[in-house]
């Protein structure tokens, strides 16, 4: 089996049931006849784009994101990932940086990127920073404030 139909058949799954660990997923690619160590699924989860979303009920499942580039993301969406996922928001001219709890850098960073958002020319996301680039008409302080609106969160 190649690697693309093995990462097919893990976003499949991840998709028609809720899939909380690698182990996990790595036992069900067995049933699935599929041989893979807990590694290969780690680099295969990344390569998805899989990330950990929180579920009714408190626990966590991995989940795919569509790959649809020109798909923008609703507000609402954009709201609950900002209100989750975003600790603080800071401006210096027109860049705006945005602090996330370690890992969850990247979540914000994707979500931002298919919002739409006006005055967002990009974003760049490493751990638990990421850094925005506010277009001249808008300017980083607007941006930031826009930003900390949407994460329900006050000026620093």
């Amino acid at each position: 089996m190649s690697k693309v139909q093995r990462q097919q058949t893990i976003a499949r799954l991840i998709e028609q049931q809720q899939v909380s660990s690698q182990p996990q997923l790595v036992e069900l690619l067995a049933t699935e006849g599929i041989a893979a160590t807990q590694a290969t699924v780690s680099r295969d989860l990344d390569d998805l784009g899989a990330v950990k979303v929180r579920v009714p009920g408190g626990h966590s499942v991995y989940a795919v994101p569509e790959f649809a580039p020109e798909r923008v993301a609703p507000l609402d969406q954009l709201r609950r990932v900002m209100g989750e996922w975003v600790a603080e928001v800071n401006h210096s001219a027109n860049l705006v940086i945005v602090r996330t709890p370690p890992g969850c850098a990247h979540v914000v960073a994707s979500a931002l990127d298919r919002s739409g958002i006006d005055g967002l020319m990009g974003t760049v996301a490493g751990d638990d920073t990421m850094m925005c680039v506010a277009t001249e008409a808008v300017g980083g302080a607007q941006l930031a404030a826009n930003l900390r609106e949407l994460a329900g969160i006050e000026a620093g």
